[in-house]
């Protein structure tokens, strides 16, 4: 889909449709009164009879009749004006192109309102990153011609006097929406095919497509770098694990340092549980427990088109955790890249042994700050829901960031406690430490074994097991996999101080 700004007269668009933005009055606003008398009152009649008054949400579509050159027209809620901000134009156009998409148009032209609450370009990147979002399928593999037609071209008509901010918030959305639609497909695609070595294969094509410095870890290379966290899990499966480093804005002299972060994204391409094998219900969507790992990557190309003026990396490790008879067993000891020995208890507790090393070696790039997500713990489902992500960490100023970061995006995080009685539940017996711990305080458990190998950076994990995957479509999404991630990193990114 094209998405293009225009300072063009909204009456003189053909197009097949023209969306109008509302807010909420109880009387047409002057400024589609002209619109209004143009459609012969049209506008006007909804308002009147309280089918539409610009209520969150509220949607109504009806023919213009050749009264304009826009075949049809979509009347669209955006709610009180106080309480607009640019989540809520991101929502609407989700919206808006659902409608669309839903009647098979493939024009439209949106009347976009001047709001007070939001600046222009702020307005753009939210139209935009919408539009994007919601336009979303993924359809690859049907056959069967069901899904509507593709909506080729959208037109925000702006104000003459903020073209200019408007198109460089439309660029910038459009680049972080479709990076969270690729993360979106990494998770939805099959664990048959994507594999750790399809990781790989994706990530060095970003690294083609954006100019990211692109390094993979095969197995000699993780045998070299004693990553036994890693390649334990992926002993078991005929497709080997791997470890996956991007890097944007290298310093070319050390004087000349940027901040430097490094998000890191759990990898498990399939997780079968392993010897501990899970029961067979809902197995099948197993495969997006490399949704860490797909919010990394289209993290990373984002950044990169954006071009922020920073130095992150972003590591995967990457693994399918699957039982054979050379599965890892529990009761193994497992050594780590730092030197530490993890205990198996469990071997459906995998995300963090892999994450060990992922995360020691992120050391190695001397960063301000370490983020990783991942898909950790079912005990996060049944703490928060799926509603927001769980956010643990040894900094809280780097915490309220995140959090800061996540309301402005709807992609909200929740703080849990890391204590150093936590920390205590995690000794092991043979091993230093243990990956498992029993059920109480699962989610913090979990964190506090990746505590280990962070050593004194500031630190924050993301456990995003409730939010990377929807059942039903949300306000601008679809079933299956949601790419929770993308937009609050590149939010806390492209505000970083």
């Amino acid at each position: 889909m094209q998405i293009q700004v225009s300072r063009a007269n909204p009456l003189r668009l053909e197009v097949d449709a023209l969306v109008v933005p509302a807010t909420e009055t109880e009387r047409l606003p002057r400024a589609l009164r002209p619109l209004d008398q143009a459609l012969d009152g049209q506008i006007d009649a909804y308002w009147q009879s309280g089918q539409f008054g610009g209520k969150a949400a509220e949607l109504v579509r009806f023919p213009s009749r050749g009264r304009i050159p826009a075949a049809s027209v979509i009347l669209l809620g955006l709610g009180k004006a106080r309480e607009i901000d640019a989540e809520t134009l991101c929502a609407a156009a989700g919206r808006g192109v659902k409608a669309l998409r839903k009647a098979r148009l493939a024009s439209a032209a949106v009347l976009v309102p001047g709001l007070r609450r939001v600046a222009p370009d702020a307005a753009g990147q939210a139209w935009s990153e919408g539009a994007v979002l919601g336009h979303y399928r993924f359809d690859r593999y049907k056959t069967l011609d069901e899904a509507p037609p593709a909506l080729e071209r959208m037109d925000l008509v702006v104000d003459p006097r903020h073209a200019g901010a408007y198109r460089r918030g439309v660029r910038a959305g459009a680049a972080i929406a479709e990076s969270t639609c690729l993360a979106r497909d990494l998770s939805n695609e099959p664990g048959g095919v994507a594999t750790p070595e399809y990781l790989a294969g994706e990530a060095r094509r970003i690294a083609r497509e954006t100019g990211l410095n692109a390094t993979i870890f095969a197995e000699r290379e993780l045998r070299r770098a004693k990553m036994g966290g890693i390649l334990a899990v992926g002993r078991g499966s005929a497709n080997p694990p791997r470890l996956i480093v991007l890097e944007h804005g290298r310093p070319a002299a050390p004087r000349r340092r940027r901040p430097t972060i490094a998000l890191v994204g759990k990898g498990i391409t399939f997780d079968s549980g392993g010897i501990s094998i899970k029961p067979a219900a809902s197995m099948d969507e197993m495969k997006h427990d490399m949704s860490g790992a797909a919010a990394v990557l289209g993290a990373m190309r984002a950044i990169a088109l954006l071009k922020l003026p920073l130095h992150v990396v972003g590591l995967v490790p990457a693994a399918q955790n699957m039982p054979d008879g050379n599965a890892y067993l529990p009761g193994d000891v497992v050594t780590a890249s730092n030197g530490k020995t993890i205990e198996v208890l469990n071997t459906d507790a995998e995300g963090r042994v892999v994450l060990a090393d992922a995360l020691h070696h992120a050391n190695s790039f001397e960063p301000d700050a370490i983020i990783d997500l991942a898909t950790l713990t079912g005990a996060c489902i049944v703490a928060l829901g799926h509603e927001c992500a769980a956010v643990i960490g040894n900094d809280d100023a780097l915490i309220r960031k995140l959090q800061t970061a996540g309301e402005r995006v709807h992609e909200r995080l929740w703080q849990l406690p890391l204590w150093e009685e936590h920390r205590k539940q995690i000794r092991g017996t043979v091993g230093d430490i243990k990956n498992a711990s029993g059920r109480p305080a699962g989610t913090i458990t979990a964190a506090a074994f990746l505590s280990h190998f962070v050593d004194d950076t500031p630190w924050a994990h993301l456990d995003i097991a409730g939010v990377a995957w929807r059942g039903k479509p949300g306000k601008y999404g679809v079933e299956g996999a949601t790419g929770f991630g993308v937009r609050l990193l590149l939010e806390l990114l492209r505000n970083w101080k």
